[in-house]
């Protein structure tokens, strides 16, 4: 029996990465984001989705050190993670894939501190898929913990 992965496949620069469905609340158009003096160059800012206030993560800028430049088709990945939930901006979401489990593969990566919400790699007929974790994600992005204080007292507030 394939066990199949359902996942949201996003592109940022040429690379094509994914997300597991499990993770995902909502894919949106980029708008009304609030920038937010002092936080990390990889928060743009907060926007509100569904009533509640989060930070929106530039993937971009979280992989190559550099500002998306957002157009029509860039998106928000709305997504919640055991720590809060955040909105993950992205050159362009393409397509929920099924993906079975026996084309995932582990890789070398992931024991380095950096990268190490790379999950695995889906080796598809002609495309590679990185994964993505986005609890790892969170955990591994450098001042989350200013963010989440930040998050808490507008909540407050």
């Amino acid at each position: 029996m394939v066990v199949n992965e359902k996942a949201i496949i996003f592109q940022i620069g040429n690379e094509e990465y994914g997300i597991s469905v499990d993770y995902v609340i909502s894919i949106e158009k980029f708008e009304n984001i609030t920038p937010i003096p002092n936080l990390p160059a990889f928060v743009r800012g907060i926007v509100k989705s569904r009533g509640e206030l989060i930070p929106v993560i530039d993937f971009e800028h979280v992989l190559y050190g550099h500002l998306l430049q957002h157009n029509e088709q860039s998106r928000l990945i709305v997504l919640n993670t055991e720590e809060l939930s955040i909105g993950l901006l992205v050159k362009e979401a393409k397509e929920i894939l099924d993906i079975p489990n026996d084309a995932l593969t582990q890789i070398g990566l992931v024991a380095y501190q950096k990268t190490k919400y790379m999950s695995s790699v889906a080796n598809l007929e002609s495309r590679l898929i990185t994964m993505i974790d986005p609890n790892l994600l969170v955990h591994s992005l450098e001042g989350i913990k200013d963010i989440l204080e930040y998050m808490q007292q507008q909540q407050v507030n």
